[in-house]
């Protein structure tokens, strides 16, 4: 059997005992430039994913080797770069510092800080390719990462170290479920058995107006201090949007070694596949299916296979994966998506009809699949949420038949009138997450029909009341709920008492 990882650490040794020895004779001319990518001769000993040095100070990272040429994508620089100037190999692999003094800041895929602040001096060097831990190294993910979204929660919950792709047309709030999560990861949201969890968001090709916004979302809900920003923006050169989700989990595997568990959010990979196509091309690279080269679909698994829950012999550390495919007119079907969708570990699917109704987020439930499951539920959310998923698929069949304005008896019509309070309930506002036991007493009043009697158009207001109620009045309640233990007889009556108290203070009005 093949050891990978000794093959990599003999390859890395070799790389930097080779740019000791020959980085006087290993020096190569510029032939041609084109579109950020250098055509170089002479680097007979290059070898591939190395950085080179231009004699004008500019950087690149060899992604070619071709018989008599190599192929650098520039990394940074290269505005004086001419045709005759010389370049040498450097012996050693693209790599980004990483420290825990990046927590609370903005940087690009370089490590160089984009926030005006001094660049980190002390920092471990990660090298940004990397192979994922084998399944030895690795353990089944059982730990919950709570996202404060109640239809995510109970229905598609996501595990620490799971791989989980949020998909959708443009303008449906991808990145609205992303920063949600992000915040819902304060210190006072989570269960204090569950670690604290180190963040990262990756902006990729998106406008810099949009990232601005969300890192000021994020400052005023006191969410930035254990979060990280890499930004590959739309201005930047296609090189540092390809490599900008390969530094984000390069950092990401930083935190994790030290057996932290870290959030790690691509937005988006569309964009990014983009970049690499565009890469691909100048580098005369065979082109096929949508003008993608044939190693698009390695690209982006080689990237989301680090996402990972390592086991207790090393570390116990996870990194769970957000990566958002944005799709054309509600075509999954496209080739982008059905290979991320192939990789993941499951798709929180966002469908521009339910969005338009008013439905927010707009989670298509049908389509939506957690490929964990309840493993990365506490008993408590398993235990409340467990018929919700089943009464709202019911009720979206029913909705269609009753469509026709047949007659319906009365168990269809109780059956649509749930269903419809069930859909209200799920609907949250933006960068409003909710800790776990709000969930439970939502998710718990609507299933076991304590709604049924209550106007769709006040589901709202007394949930929202509701929840102020429980918050002034019984504190020892949602304290025991928030262990996230299985509900006792006597928590289930106190949760009857509490709801049928309010009700009578609720209908009074």
């Amino acid at each position: 059997m093949i050891d990978s990882k000794n093959i990599i650490e003999n390859l890395e040794k070799r790389l930097m005992s080779f740019g000791q020895e020959q980085k006087t004779q290993n020096v190569g001319v510029v032939e041609k430039i084109t579109d950020g990518v250098v055509i170089a001769s002479g680097l007979s000993k290059a070898i591939m994913g190395e950085k080179v040095q231009f004699s004008d100070g500019s950087s690149g990272l060899i992604l070619n080797l071709d018989e008599d040429t190599v192929s650098i994508i520039l990394l940074s620089g290269g505005e004086n770069l001419r045709e005759g100037d010389t370049v040498k190999t450097t012996g050693q692999l693209l790599s980004i510092g990483a420290s825990e003094e990046l927590l609370g800041r903005v940087i690009d895929p370089l490590g160089n800080p984009l926030d005006g602040k001094p660049k980190i001096k002390k920092a471990k060097l990660m090298p940004l390719e990397r192979i994922a831990p084998g399944v030895v190294n690795r353990e089944p993910v059982n730990a919950p990462l709570k996202t404060g979204i109640k239809a995510i929660d109970s229905m598609i919950p996501i595990g620490r170290g799971q791989r989980e792709l949020i998909i959708g047309d443009r303008g449906l709030g991808k990145t609205a479920i992303v920063i949600d999560t992000i915040i819902n990861q304060r210190p006072n949201s989570n269960n204090k058995k569950l670690k604290p969890v180190v963040c990262i968001y990756v902006a990729i090709g998106q406008k810099q107006s949009t990232i601005a916004q969300v890192i000021d979302k994020l400052k005023q809900e006191n969410a930035f201090s254990y979060t990280i920003v890499v930004v590959a923006s739309s201005s930047y050169p296609a090189s540092l949007q390809y490599l900008a989700p390969f530094s984000g989990v390069s950092i990401a595997e930083y935190f994790m070694e030290k057996g932290q568990d870290v959030l790690i959010a691509y937005d988006d990979l569309t964009k990014h596949a983009w970049a690499y196509r565009q890469l691909s091309l100048v580098l005369r690279r065979p082109a096929g299916r949508e003008a993608y080269p044939g190693d698009i679909f390695y690209l982006h698994s080689r990237l989301l296979e680090r996402a990972v829950k390592l086991n207790k012999t090393k570390g116990g550390g996870s990194i769970t994966a957000l990566p958002i495919i944005e799709t054309q007119a509600d075509d999954i079907s496209a080739y982008i998506p059905t290979n991320v969708i192939s990789i993941t570990d499951g798709q929180i699917y966002l469908k521009g009809d339910l969005f338009y109704l008013g439905v927010r987020p707009a989670i298509d439930a049908g389509n939506s699949v957690s490929r964990v499951g309840s493993s990365a539920q506490t008993a408590a959310i398993k235990s409340f949420s467990g018929k919700i998923r089943i009464e709202l698929a019911q009720y979206k069949s029913l909705e269609a038949f009753a469509q026709f304005g047949s007659e319906l008896d009365a168990a269809t019509s109780a059956q649509l009138e749930r269903g419809k309070r069930i859909l209200e309930v799920l609907k949250q506002p933006q960068y409003q997450p909710l800790p776990e036991p709000f969930e439970i007493l939502s998710i718990w009043a609507v299933t076991n029909g304590y709604l049924d009697d209550i106007s769709v158009s006040d589901i709202q207001r007394f949930e929202k009341e509701y929840h102020e109620y429980v918050k002034t009045h019984n504190q020892k309640l949602l304290e025991k709920l928030a262990l996230g233990e299985k509900p006792t007889d006597d928590i289930l009556k106190e949760l009857k008492k509490t709801i049928d108290s309010f009700k009578k203070m609720f209908t009074s009005k």
